[in-house]
């Protein structure tokens, strides 16, 4: 490949990428927005645990809400990308960064939250996830560093593709890092006996009372290093084998 097709194809890069971040930072201020509106009608005093109940109808569209933010992003990534690992890296770009400006902007219109060990509701499907700020954004860099590499490697002319032990390492990460998100509220329904109702969660009335005086107290950061050790790992791997495939 030419030096004026590589010049040319990393100022194309530039400028989508440019596009893109425009796109996720003004997401991450809309999400932001909604959220403001949210608190102010459940927790005018300000957020903290334990949660409020929300209405079913409220819930719904919550979960419908969370829905369109992740159909948004995937399709924002299909329009640029070109290919399957080109339209994998724009939407980990993008989440990543929609979720950093996400924080910022709650900062910005709320002061919120007051340190970066705060706790937070991260989402909802299927179940609520919880944990201190700092651990999705960290998830966010990592994820727009695996972004940035497959890119990199893309621009550069390498034939990219994630082998099956990068998959592997990868996929463990996702699901050790998303049991730590969601270990205290599946370990409340679970021994609460509520796993056959987890559709109707949000009209029994036994849950909503166990939830609405559930506190958090501790967050697993063990088993969360872990899971971002492999997928630090991963990514190491990854950049290793294309740096000697291209040898």
């Amino acid at each position: 490949m030419s030096r004026d097709v590589l010049n040319e194809g990393c100022l194309f890069l530039k400028r989508r990428l440019s596009f893109l971040v425009i796109f996720s930072v003004a997401m991450g201020f809309l999400e932001a927005v909604v959220v403001v509106y949210l608190r102010q009608l459940y927790y005018p005093d300000g957020f903290a645990f334990p949660l409020k109940i929300i209405a079913l109808e409220g819930l719904s569209i919550e979960y419908l809400r969370e829905i369109s933010t992740i159909v948004m992003l995937l399709s924002v990534s299909v329009v640029a990308g070109r290919n399957l690992y080109e339209r994998l890296a724009y939407f980990l770009f993008c989440f990543g960064v929609w979720d950093i400006f996400y924080y910022i902007w709650l900062k910005v219109l709320l002061n919120w939250p007051p340190s970066l060990l705060t706790w937070d509701i991260l989402f909802l499907i299927p179940v609520a996830w919880s944990g201190p700020v700092l651990a999705p954004i960290i998830c966010s860099v990592t994820i727009i560093m695996l972004a940035g590499s497959i890119m990199f490697f893309q621009r550069k002319g390498y034939a990219v593709k994630i082998s099956l032990l990068e998959w592997a390492l990868l996929g463990s990460s996702a699901v050790i890092i998303f049991s730590t998100f969601i270990f205290d509220y599946l370990k409340i329904i679970i021994k609460g006996g509520f796993l056959p109702k987890i559709f109707t969660l949000g009209t029994d009335p036994h849950f909503q009372k166990i939830v609405s005086s559930y506190i958090p107290t501790s967050y697993n950061w063990y088993l969360f290093i872990l899971g971002e050790g492999l997928l630090v790992f991963s990514l190491i791997i990854f950049c290793r084998r294309m740096r000697l495939a291209k040898n």
